[in-house]
C-alpha cells in the first residue's frame, strides 16, 4: 500500500464537483456519481511519479511496483496525467471514460520511452461461495510471451497443463473462479517449464479477489517478479 496516498477527504475535495446553489432549500443535492480507480506503477525504468485527475494531484511520489487503494473519482470523461514526481514533466496524459459504479485498475506499463496507461475493468462481485477469484496480468515488458501455471504448492510442472498459454505482454486474463486454498503461481516462457516468476505459496481465503501483475526488475529485464493486488477483502 502506498505510503503517500493523499487522505481520501482531501482527494474528494480536489476532485468533487461543487454543488450548485438552489433557491429552494428543500431540494436535495444530488451526489456526484463516482467510479473507483486504483493505480499501479509498473514501468521499470520510470522515476517516481505523481498522478493527477483533472489537474489535481491525487497520488504523490509513487515508486515502481507501488499501488494505491481504490480512490473515488467522479464518473465521466476524466483527464488522467502522470508526471515525474515534483516536476511538470508529463509522461502519460490520457482521457478515460469512467462509468459510475465501476471499479478500474490503471497500470502505468512499458518502459519509459513507450510508457502508456493500461486500463483494466475490475469485477469485484463476490466469487461463488467457498471460492476465490484470481486475475493474472502480464505487465513485464522485458519478458517474452508466457505460460502460466496455477497449481498446488510444490506441484511438478513436468507433464502439467498450463492454466493459461501464450500470454503476451500487455494481456490480462479474465477472473479465474477457483476453490479457496493455497496455491503457487509460476510463469514460464511459452512452451517451456523454465520458471521466470514464482509466487511462492499463496493462501487465499473464500471471498477474496486478487490481481497478480508480472513486472520487470527495477531498471528493466530479469529477474522478474509480481505484484499482488487485493481487489476485495
Amino acid at each position: 500500500m502506498m505510503k503517500r496516498i493523499l487522505a481520501l477527504g482531501l482527494t474528494m475535495v480536489a476532485l468533487a464537483v461543487a454543488p450548485g446553489c438552489s433557491d429552494d432549500d428543500n431540494n436535495p443535492i444530488t451526489p456526484t456519481a463516482t467510479a473507483r480507480v486504483r493505480v499501479l506503477h509498473a514501468s521499470p525504468d520510470a522515476p517516481a511519479v505523481d498522478v493527477l485527475v483533472d489537474g489535481a494531484v491525487v497520488l504523490s511520489n509513487v515508486t515502481f511496483t507501488q499501488a494505491s487503494g481504490y480512490l473515488d473519482v467522479p464518473a465521466g470523461s476524466r483527464d488522467i496525467a502522470v508526471r515525474a514526481s515534483g516536476t511538470t514533466s508529463v509522461v502519460i496524459d490520457a482521457t478515460l471514460d469512467l462509468a459510475a459504479g465501476t471499479d478500474y485498475t490503471v497500470i502505468a506499463r512499458g518502459l519509459l520511452a513507450s510508457i502508456e496507461p493500461w486500463v483494466l475493468v475490475d469485477n469485484n462481485a463476490a466469487p461463488t461461495a467457498g471460492n476465490v477469484k484470481v486475475r493474472l496480468a502480464h505487465g513485464a515488458p522485458g519478458a517474452p510471451t508466457v505460460d502460466i501455471y496455477v497449481t498446488a504448492p510444490g506441484a511438478a510442472l513436468s507433464g502439467a497443463t498450463p492454466t493459461l498459454t501464450d500470454v503476451p505482454f500487455g494481456v490480462a486474463s479474465g477472473y479465474l473462479d477457483v476453490p479457496a486454498g493455497t496455491y503457487q503461481v509460476r510463469i514460464c516462457p511459452a512452451n517451456t517449464i523454465t520458471v521466470a516468476i514464482d509466487s511462492g505459496s499463496l493462501a487465499l481465503t473464500a471471498g477474496q479477489i486478487r490481481t497478480a501483475v508480472a513486472v520487470d526488475n527495477a531498471g528493466g529485464g530479469a529477474p522478474f517478479g509480481a505484484v499482488l493486488l487485493a481487489d476485495r477483502n
